[in-house]
């Protein structure tokens, strides 16, 4: 039996897996410890559901999908809006030297996944799938290139497959950070060299300090998101069949950033960083939670294999490389530990991970204001760029 819903049951839908998701979270410890979204709790479940129906009575729930893809474009929209340029280049010397650590793991992931896909008798693109795209990338922008997979390259269930890897990626990625930081912080000497005073701990430290949000900010934000989806798209069509093509999603971000910078630069208007969070997180939530409702988990099951073996290998090399190249390179000490930890957190996962990593270290050893500077700065907005000059480099690759 086929039941469709139309856009506004979609709406409903999704609303209420979100409800439902926030409800798991707060009753379950395990989820809140290890910071799991609740989009993807409660899209998971009721992925699991409709699977038990589908087995028991071979029933199908089929969403409308009108709502996906501009969701999914106001939530890379707003990522763009929020990159205030200045400030990113305030992070300095280690803001360079951690972008750099981070780009060198992305290309190793990229190559370790497709390594171990091809051992598992599966199509490199799936090892892309489990490798920067969903881990590094996250659910928004695993889902996004897992849709370009199914269209352009004829992958089956590639969204699918991408979700999965950045959902059990949610879960690594908060698993090993703490241990990796435990075992690094055995190797920094006493007291705690690099460590930043107390005083200069950031928003992330202390998200409680925030503006209040009134009715013309949201409209100015919606106007704001609106030119970077009808922009991004026009270029995204313009570059269509040549070598620089990119998503939509990706056009739309930079064109986010140079709004944002844009507008700062000639001082006509200062973007309010705390309505596009809101709306961005919004959008993201909503979008997370059709993805995962949608998804047919009786066509993944010949790939648990595969894919529990992709997952293991990537999660060994994460914890091997923030110890054996993070740690050393962003200096050997209580800093580069916690950051370390970090790397765990969004190399897996996602920069809401990393956050919580990171807190749950210097909520037992002290404050490292370097580590939530240029975490989250890389987490939250120039992994998105780098992953996607290294996917699309990647691709460059003769596929059969």
């Amino acid at each position: 039996m086929l039941i469709e819903l139309d856009v506004f049951g979609t709406l409903t839908a999704a609303s209420l897996v979100l409800l439902a998701g926030r409800k798991l979270v707060a009753s379950w410890r395990v989820l809140n410890t290890y910071s799991i979204p609740e989009p993807v709790v409660g899209g998971l479940a009721v992925a699991l559901l409709f699977w038990l129906a589908h087995a028991a009575a071979d029933v199908q729930i089929r969403f409308d999908s009108t709502l996906g893809p501009p969701l999914m474009l106001a939530f890379f929209a707003c990522i763009g809006l929020n990159a205030d340029l200045p400030s990113l280049l305030r992070g300095g010397r280690p803001l360079v030297l951690f972008l750099g650590v981070v780009l060198g793991f992305l290309i190793l992931q990229n190559i370790t996944g497709m390594g171990l896909a091809y051992a598992l008798g599966q199509s490199p693109l799936v090892g892309l799938l489990a490798g920067s795209i969903s881990l590094s990338g996250g659910h928004g922008t695993g889902a996004a290139w897992g849709a370009v997979f199914a269209e352009r390259y004829g992958l089956a269930s590639a969204k699918e497959i991408a979700i999965a890897a950045a959902t059990f990626g949610l879960v690594l990625g908060g698993v090993i950070g703490g241990p990796v930081a435990r075992h690094l912080l055995t190797k920094v000497p006493a007291g705690r060299p690099g460590a930043a005073p107390a005083e200069a701990s950031t928003v992330f430290e202390h998200p409680g300090g925030v503006r209040l949000i009134t009715a013309p900010a949201m409209i100015e934000t919606l106007a704001l998101i609106s030119v970077c989806l009808l922009a991004g798209q026009y270029i995204a069509r313009a570059l269509a069949g040549t070598f620089l093509e990119l998503p939509a999603f990706v056009c739309v971000l930079f064109v986010g950033v140079l709004l944002r910078n844009g507008l700062a630069a000639a001082g006509q208007y200062t973007v309010f960083e705390r309505a596009v969070s809101v709306l961005g997180n919004v959008s993201l939530a909503l979008f997370l939670a059709i993805a995962l409702m949608s998804m047919r988990l009786w066509e993944l099951s010949s790939l648990a294999l595969p894919m529990l073996g992709l997952l293991v290998g990537q999660t060994a090399l994460m914890a091997a490389y923030a110890i054996f190249v993070t740690f050393p390179v962003m200096g050997r000490n209580y800093d580069a530990a916690v950051i370390a930890a970090g790397h765990c957190g969004f190399g897996l996962g996602a920069t809401p991970t990393a956050i919580a990593n990171m807190q749950a270290v210097t909520d037992k050893f002290g404050n490292s204001a370097l580590a939530f500077l240029v975490v989250p700065m890389v987490g939250a907005f120039f992994i998105d760029i780098a992953n996607a000059v290294v996917i699309k480099l990647f691709l460059l690759l003769p596929f059969k």
